[in-house]
């Protein structure tokens, strides 16, 4: 080979390196750390951890049979003591909380949910008509919003919206539009969620006046309002930071991109300063600066029923994208705290320093904690789990939040909770 072709080879091979280094830079600058699809999380990998398969040694079939088998139960179960599902008509459906004979949009967007993620779309249908229908404000200042709880002939018992069933309302319906598809009205599944989305950002930013609608999300503090309206708008309630779902908005929301992942980044702070330093156990509610906060002394400055969500929150962002190494700390804190209290004994109710009044060993927050296995590291995890594979599905009086939480806990924990991808759905389409 003479010179003249060393000499050109040399300089060929030289561009071709210019040109991928100044490739990977510019993809580098695009993609930031929070897309790089070497994290391990569940949003990058596909990849949903099975922790009854993982752990117990479960079949795959095993698994399936025991999530049918609840799914019947509380959906088609006995209509006295057993279901909490219940269809009106030929196109419609409620959850109802039996103990106070009422209807929730807790319940009505953690039904949908559990839909979803199970591919029931009748049901899904069914549920979603009916909060449409009777619980969402047509017009006026809390237009797109859903008034909290109604009687189950669908009279509302109070217009006022609890922030969390929007929350899970919009997550669901994004959900139906990625697996689904989008149908005609109220089934244009992303139209829905986006008008709901939409909606928590442009009401009045704040007021003390209960009659003045404000917005869903403190646009100052980044946070989740408890209630929008009132005083009610000043202090927020952990188990309604949702940071997995804010990250989602940030990708596939029409509007305020950038303050959905802010809101995410912020409630993963928020979580931090809310929780107790030595237990890990976390308020009902908070000031936006995670300072504990009783406003009507019900004792929610303490670890009460919305609280046991709060581990299944962090667990879940973690399983998804695993931004923080604190939340994998958190989980192995608190489950460190419940398994010194008695794996088959703890109670469910707690000042924040650890002292328990209650000894209820609830099915509810049973299930948060086999949820919290997700991120945790401890040996003891395989007993969490274990107590929610053995113990009985709720029924009576009081199965309606520990049935919504003990269905989703055995979807997240089977590795059935799953994101579907709206922005890959729309690609493939």
């Amino acid at each position: 080979m003479n010179k003249i072709k060393v000499f050109l080879l040399i300089v060929l091979t030289q561009l071709s390196l210019n040109q991928n280094i100044f490739s990977t830079s510019i993809s580098d600058s695009i993609m930031s750390s929070q897309e790089r699809p070497d994290s391990n999380g569940s949003y990058y990998s596909g990849v949903y951890k099975n922790l009854f398969t993982e752990l117990l040694y479960k079949s795959e079939a095993e698994v399936q049979l025991k999530i049918d088998f609840a799914f019947n139960q509380i959906f088609y179960g006995n209509d006295s003591t057993q279901r909490i599902y219940y269809p009106v008509g030929t196109d419609m459906a409620y959850i109802e909380d039996i103990n106070n004979q009422d209807v929730r949009t807790e319940g009505m967007s953690y039904g949908m949910m559990i839909a979803v993620q199970l591919d029931k779309r009748e049901e899904f249908d069914r549920l979603w008509k009916w909060a449409k229908t009777f619980m969402q404000h047509k017009k006026g200042p809390g237009k797109d919003f859903f008034a909290w709880h109604c009687k189950t002939n669908g009279e509302i018992l109070s217009p006022t919206s609890a922030s969390d069933g929007e929350e899970w309302f919009v997550m669901a319906l994004f959900f139906a539009s990625a697996r689904w598809g989008d149908g005609d009205g109220i089934y244009n599944y992303k139209a829905e969620a986006q008008s709901i989305l939409n909606a928590m950002l442009t009401k009045t930013e704040s007021s003390d006046d209960r009659n003045i609608i404000t917005n869903m999300f403190n646009k100052k503090e980044k946070q989740v309002v408890f209630v929008p309206d009132g005083s009610a708008d000043d202090f927020t309630d952990p188990s309604y930071h949702l940071p997995h779902y804010y990250e989602l908005w940030s990708r596939w929301a029409d509007i305020e991109n950038q303050f959905w992942s802010d809101v995410a980044n912020t409630s993963r702070d928020y979580f931090k300063k809310a929780v107790n330093p030595n237990t890990g156990l976390v308020p009902d509610y908070t000031k936006f600066d995670g300072t504990p906060y009783d406003p009507w002394g019900g004792g929610h400055d303490k670890f009460q029923y919305d609280a046991w969500r709060v581990i299944s929150n962090i667990a879940i962002d973690y399983a998804w994208f695993a931004k923080d190494d604190w939340e994998v700390t958190e989980c192995n804190k608190l489950l460190d705290f419940f398994y010194s209290k008695g794996i088959n004994t703890y109670g469910d109710l707690y000042t924040l320093e650890g002292e328990q009044f209650s000894s209820e060993h609830s099915t509810g927050l049973l299930a948060m904690n086999a949820v919290a296995c997700l991120a945790s590291t401890n040996d003891n995890r395989k007993d969490f789990v274990e107590q929610l594979w053995n113990v009985e599905i709720p029924t009576g009086q009081y199965r309606y939040y520990g049935g919504m939480l003990y269905m989703l806990g055995l979807l997240q924990v089977s590795g059935n909770f799953k994101i579907y991808d709206l922005n890959k759905a729309i690609n493939e389409n």
